[in-house]
C-alpha cells in the first residue's frame, strides 16, 4: 500500500505534514510518499533530525493556492502537487491521496482525473462531527461539495456515507438519518420529501429525518444533507464551539477563584477540547471519486495528519470505492427490475 500526501497543501505545508507522515510511518506496513517541492521537503526532514528514510519524495514543482480559480488551476498547473497527486491514485502508483489544499482543486482535480463512481452524479464531501460525551462521530455528508441538490443525490450520499462507516470505522448496519426541519415524515421541502422516500427504499438503515439540534447528541452514525444546508451547518456549529469555549476560557481568567477552579479541573477541560478537536479524525473523506481522496483542514497540525493517514489505511483496505460501485450498481438494477 502507497498513502501518498500532498506535502504543499495547508497552512503549515510542508513541516506538518512531514511530521505527521514520520509519526506514522512506523504504524503502517505499507509505504508512505509526499509529493510536492523536493527541495522544500527534504529541508523539512533536516529540521526535524529524520534521516531513515522509509519516507519517499516525488517531486512536483507547482502549487495550487485558495487564492485561485480551481478547475483553471488544475487545468494550468500540470505539475502541481495536487494534480500529479490525482495521476498517481488513477495510475496506481498511490492507493489514496491526502491534502489538506483547496478543497475546490481537488474536486476538480479528482473529477478530471479519477473520474466518479459509476452511478455516482456528484461526489460529495464528509466531515467527522462528534457525538457529544460518547467518544464518537457521526459521518455528517454532504458538507459542501453541491450546493444545489437533487434528490437523487442525497440517495447516493446515504448509500456511500452508510458503507464508508462500516467500512472504515467499523460500525455494523449504521443508522441513517436525513437532515430536515423537523422529525416527522412530511416535513421539509420537496427536495427532502422525495429523497426522504428514496432512501426509504434503500437496502440502508433509514431511520427517518432528524433536526440539526440532534445531530450532536449522537442521533445517528450518518446524517445525510444537500451540500448547502451542510455546509451552514458545519460552520455554524464550529462556531457556536468556539464561542462558547472562548468565553469559558475568558470567564475562567477573571478571578483568581476561577483561575484555582480551572487549575483543578484541567484534565477535564483538555478532555472536553479533544472531544471538538477536529485532528482526531484528520481527514474528511471525498466519496464518489474513483479512488480514495481525504481532505484534511487547512490548518492541519501534525497530529491530523497521522490521523488522516491512519484512516486511510482501512479505506484502501476494504475497498470501499468498489463496494460503494457494487451497491449502487445493485440499487439501480433493483429499480430497473420494479420498472
Amino acid at each position: 500500500m502507497n498513502i501518498l500526501i500532498d506535502g504543499m497543501g495547508g497552512d503549515n505545508a510542508p513541516l506538518e505534514i512531514v511530521k505527521g507522515a514520520v509519526k506514522a510511518a512506523d504504524k503502517i506496513d505499507g509505504k508512505i510518499t509526499i509529493i510536492g517541492r523536493e527541495e522544500e521537503i527534504i529541508k523539512a526532514f533536516e529540521k526535524i533530525g529524520y534521516t531513515k528514510g522509509k519516507i519517499e519524495i516525488v517531486n512536483a514543482t507547482e502549487v495550487v493556492t485558495n487564492n485561485e480559480a480551481p478547475a483553471m488551476a488544475v487545468r494550468k498547473k500540470k505539475d502541481s502537487s495536487i494534480t500529479r497527486g490525482m495521476s498517481m491514485v488513477k495510475s496506481g502508483e498511490a492507493d489514496a491521496f491526502l491534502s489538506a489544499g483547496s478543497t475546490g482543486a481537488l474536486l476538480s482535480a479528482g473529477l478530471f482525473n479519477l473520474g466518479r463512481i459509476k452511478g455516482i452524479q456528484r461526489p460529495a464531501i464528509a466531515a467527522f462531527f462528534p457525538k457529544i460525551g460518547k467518544n464518537d462521530t457521526t459521518l455528517l455528508l454532504d458538507c459542501g461539495a453541491n450546493v444545489e441538490s437533487k434528490p437523487e443525490y442525497l440517495l447516493q450520499n446515504g448509500i456511500m456515507g452508510s458503507i464508508f462507516v462500516e467500512k472504515v470505522k467499523g460500525i455494523k448496519n449504521p443508522e441513517v438519518r436525513l437532515l430536515n426541519v423537523g422529525a416527522e415524515e412530511e416535513k421539509g421541502d420537496s427536495l427532502h420529501k422525495e429523497a426522504f422516500e428514496l432512501l426509504s427504499q434503500a437496502d440502508i438503515n433509514f431511520q427517518g429525518n432528524c433536526e440539526g439540534r440532534d445531530v450532536p447528541f449522537g442521533c445517528c452514525d450518518v446524517c445525510v444533507t444537500d451540500g448547502f444546508s451542510g455546509n451552514v451547518f458545519l460552520k455554524s456549529s464550529e462556531g457556536v464551539a468556539m464561542a462558547i469555549m472562548g468565553r469559558i476560557k475568558s470567564k475562567l481568567k477573571e478571578s483568581p477563584v476561577s483561575m484555582l477552579g480551572a487549575a483543578i479541573a484541567g484534565s477535564k477541560f483538555k478532555e472536553l477540547k479533544k472531544e471538538f478537536d477536529y485532528s482526531e479524525e484528520g481527514g474528511a473523506p471525498i466519496l464518489g471519486l474513483k479512488g480514495p481522496v481525504l481532505k484534511m483542514h487547512g490548518s492541519s497540525n501534525a497530529d491530523a495528519v497521522y490521523n488522516a493517514i491512519l484512516k486511510a489505511v482501512p479505506y484502501v483496505e476494504n475497498d470501499v470505492t468498489g463496494t460503494i460501485e457494487k451497491a449502487v450498481a445493485e440499487f439501480k438494477a433493483r429499480e430497473q427490475d420494479e420498472q
